[in-house]
C-alpha cells in the first residue's frame, strides 16, 4: 500500500478516535451536569452509538496502520518511542474497555428511568464516577502518543 495513503489512513483515524472520544465525553458530562434525565438519556444513547461507529472501528485501525507504517519506514519495535506508544495503547485500552461496558450499563439504567418515570439508582452515580476517572489516563495517553508520533 502507498506509503502517504496509509499515513493519511492513520492519521484520519487518530483523529476520529480522539475527537470522538473527546467529544463524546463532553456531550456525556454535560448532560450529567444538567440533571436532566432525559438529555442523559439521550447522551447517554448516542455515546454509545458513536463508540460502535467511529471509536471502535479507530482502534483497530491504529495498531494496524501503525505496524505497516512501522514496516515501511523500518522502524523496529524496541524503537523507545514506539514501546512507550504501545505501552500508553494498552493503557488507554484498558480504560476504554470499562469505559465502554460502563456507558451501556448507564445507557440502560437510564432508559429504566425515563421508561419508568423512576429516580436512578445509586449504582449509575457510581458507575458515573468511574466513567470520569478513566476518561483521564486515556485523554492524557492519547495526547502523549500523539506528542510522540511528531516529535519521536
Amino acid at each position: 500500500m502507498n506509503y502517504f495513503l496509509l499515513k493519511l489512513i492513520h492519521i484520519l483515524s487518530s483523529t476520529l478516535l480522539f475527537g470522538t472520544g473527546l467529544g463524546s465525553a463532553f456531550y456525556f458530562w454535560r448532560a450529567n451536569q444538567s440533571k436532566n434525565i432525559h438529555a442523559m438519556y439521550f447522551a447517554a444513547k448516542n455515546v454509545v452509538i458513536a463508540d460502535w461507529l467511529f471509536t471502535t472501528p479507530s482502534v483497530i485501525i491504529q495498531p494496524i496502520t501503525g505496524i505497516l507504517l512501522m514496516q515501511v519506514l523500518g522502524v523496529p519495535f524496541s524503537a523507545n518511542w514506539i514501546v512507550l506508544a504501545l505501552i500508553l495503547y494498552a493503557i488507554i485500552g484498558a480504560c476504554w474497555l470499562p469505559v465502554v461496558w460502563l456507558q451501556i450499563k448507564m445507557r440502560d439504567m437510564l432508559a429504566a428511568a425515563v421508561n419508568h418515570q423512576t429516580e436512578l439508582p445509586i449504582l449509575y452515580y457510581h458507575y458515573y464516577r468511574a466513567w470520569f476517572i478513566l476518561g483521564w489516563p486515556a485523554f492524557i495517553g492519547v495526547i502523549i502518543i500523539f506528542y510522540l508520533m511528531v516529535f519521536k
